[in-house]
């Protein structure tokens, strides 16, 4: 299976050519992939080299003139770097912009840490505005691309990685979509998580929320699926834990409820290794997630056995 990334250039360059507002701007990360496209829409199709700050602004230029800019690069690159930049260029000045990132919290162990941004999300949720896309599928990723270059003039982050689940889902850019129903709690699963979390949660009575779009938090569909169950709810997010929880809390303000964020932990690994040492070690794999949502939803007990599968 092809990843988001090389589903990205395609598909930016079908967009170039469908769209005469859409913009590209690289940071020379991903030049190759745009090698047509830059002949057949130089004027539109921009490489400002390892320069990151200057991508953003550049970005915010063109915004100013009217297009639709298209930023792209690794996201430690292109959110934590030029924070600075995202926030004035864009946020103060009001412009709009697609930031598409690559290489998530982790992809590319061997790049070591100046490589991952596991904060990304976070960052940005200081800031107002900003649409956050986290896919789970290359088609997911396509689809929420086609959204966030289609959204006007918002500011719109498409998180992409390597990670992935089997299959495609359908998004629409905006609401979490239920796939399992249980009374004994709520998981959320964003993006590339829920293979992991639907493995996890194989047997146990609980509701499984899917969410590709987190930013807006889909306040309403958490608010549902905690009324129909235990207001109890996980979240399993590929960035860093915790992340969403001050958003889940504020949707179930007025319930009693209890809420464990789970995701890439604080402590920074110092060794390379895989990917999936990486997931293993921040505890993101089914089996550890099975032992932690399990004991979190019934702390003391046995996991609650779903009575349509008859498994626990």
């Amino acid at each position: 299976m092809e990843t988001m990334r090389e589903r990205f250039a395609p598909v930016l360059t079908r967009l170039l050519d469908e769209d005469p507002r859409v913009a590209v701007v690289l940071a020379e990360i991903g030049k190759d992939g745009f090698a047509e496209a830059t002949r057949r829409h130089p004027d539109r199709v921009v490489n400002v080299g390892i320069r990151e700050q200057l991508l953003v602004g550049a970005g915010a230029g063109l915004a100013l003139t009217g297009l639709r800019p298209v930023l792209h690069t690794f996201a430690s690159f292109l959110v934590e770097r030029p924070f600075e930049q995202v926030k004035l260029d864009l946020g103060h000045q009001g412009l709009g912009a697609v930031l598409v990132s690559a290489a998530a919290s982790f992809d590319w162990p061997a790049g070591g840490f100046t490589h991952m941004a596991p904060g990304d999300v976070a960052l940005l949720d200081t800031l107002d505005g900003w649409t956050v896309h986290v896919p789970g599928h290359p088609d997911e990723a396509e689809t929420l691309l086609r959204h966030a270059v289609a959204a006007g003039d918002d500011k719109v982050y498409v998180r992409l990685s390597v990670q992935a689940n089997a299959q495609g889902r359908p998004v629409d850019g905006e609401r979490f979509s239920t796939v399992r129903e249980g009374r004994e709690g709520v998981v959320v699963a964003v993006g590339p998580m829920l293979d992991a979390v639907l493995e996890a949660t194989e047997g146990l009575d609980v509701t499984v929320l899917y969410a590709t779009t987190v930013r807006p938090f889909d306040s309403a569909a958490l608010r549902r699926a905690a009324d129909a169950a235990r207001p109890d709810v996980v979240l399993v997010e590929p960035y860093l834990a915790g992340t969403s929880t001050a958003a889940a809390n504020d949707a179930l303000a007025d319930l009693p409820h209890r809420v464990l964020g789970l995701g890439v932990g604080r402590r920074e690994l110092r060794r390379y290794g895989t990917i999936e040492e990486h997931v293993a070690a921040h505890g993101l794999d089914a089996a550890s997630l099975r032992e932690r949502i399990a004991g979190f939803l019934r702390p003391g007990g046995e996991p609650a056995v779903n009575v349509a599968t008859g498994r626990g």
